[in-house]
């Protein structure tokens, strides 16, 4: 396995540990409701860090993004906006299903789809079945959706001994959301596919291989963001039981720590993104679908570790933290099993 691979694999470990840290500063906020919080913390993940990075790293930012036709942003921000409305139904799947259960299907599906679909849009089924790299790396996907079965299981027994359970319980409705969750939120593996034209061209104004897909995040996200901020402002202005004027009406104090905070979180939600756009530079471009794998996988991976570290899994027994150190392996040998794949 080559130094390029390798590297590869840890920015998206690190980019992971960033994604299931995230919501810990979100925790802090009291007294605003969630999709205050959300917008907030989303603006800045979405819109000004994206915005912000590309201006920095783009010679000519207007001309860069004038130089694209309408048919060539548009899937890239259809697919943004597609894995925006992932990000509403994640969090809906663990309102009805608990956090186990709920991750364990919707990243799953997720996990399959994003990796599987990506080389079917680009016409690599084939080097895919028919290579004995691919084959491997077919063999890792496998391995990795069985580390996140049993890390879901792992939460499955820590919520039972807990005696946690989900905010509203429903099988039904928390099943088709989570396989809607799965489905909408591989959009972002389907739209740095749609994106490589962006990522070329700023390759081509000698910008860092390591920070080509970095611009495309404005359309990207931006699609994302449209869903995302729709959808909490609807809901601000619909819903009696919240509403923005009274958010915003807490003491001047607890007004600024709850913006500090809700930045924080949105600032390490975009940092997911900007270590995955390190991560697939570093991995070669006959794979480059294999990013999405990785990305979630670690995703689970960290979601467990962070758990172990911030204590959330004392007294609740040997067998849950022995489950989910099982998983974790298992996880740890799917991405070895890719990285070996994309090596031959």
């Amino acid at each position: 396995m080559n130094s390029s691979i390798v590297l590869g694999i840890i920015w998206h470990l690190i980019g992971a540990a960033s994604a299931a840290c995230f919501y810990a500063p979100f925790k802090q906020v009291k007294h605003w409701s969630w999709e205050t919080m959300w917008s907030l913390g989303g603006f800045f993940s979405w819109i000004i860090l994206p915005w912000a990075v590309s201006y920095v790293l783009l010679p000519d930012f207007w001309a860069y993004y004038g130089s694209f036709s309408f048919a060539t942003l548009l899937p890239i921000f259809l697919f943004g906006a597609m894995w925006g409305i992932g990000n509403i139904n994640y969090g809906l799947t663990m309102r009805y299903l608990g956090m186990s259960m709920g991750i364990g299907i919707a990243i799953g599906i997720t996990l399959i789809i994003g990796t599987l679909m990506t080389p079917v849009l680009q016409g690599k089924m084939g080097m895919l079945f028919g290579t004995s790299g691919g084959q491997l790396t077919l063999l890792g996907v496998f391995v990795a959706v069985i580390g996140v079965a049993i890390v879901s299981y792992a939460g499955f027994l820590k919520e039972k001994a807990l005696g946690i359970k989900a905010e509203e319980f429903n099988l039904r409705k928390g099943l088709i959301l989570a396989v809607m969750c799965g489905i909408f939120s591989a959009g972002m593996s389907f739209a740095m596919s749609a994106a490589v034209p962006m990522h070329e061209a700023a390759r081509g104004l000698g910008i860092d291989p390591l920070y080509v897909a970095l611009p495309s995040y404005v359309v990207i996200m931006g699609g994302g963001a449209v869903v995302n901020l729709g959808f909490c402002f609807i809901r601000l202005a619909t819903r009696k039981t919240i509403s923005l004027r009274a958010d915003l009406s807490v003491a001047k104090s607890l007004l600024l720590t709850n913006a500090v905070f809700s930045i924080i979180g949105g600032v390490m939600w975009y940092l997911q993104f900007f270590f995955y756009a390190w991560g697939h530079a570093s991995i070669p471009a006959e794979y480059d679908y294999m990013s999405w794998m990785l990305h979630m996988s670690f995703y689970v991976l960290c979601g467990g570790i962070v758990g172990l570290v911030l204590k959330e899994w004392l007294g609740v027994g040997k067998k849950p933290v022995r489950v989910l150190c099982i998983g974790a392996l298992v996880i740890i040998l799917a991405a070895n099993i890719v990285g070996l794949g994309m090596a031959l």
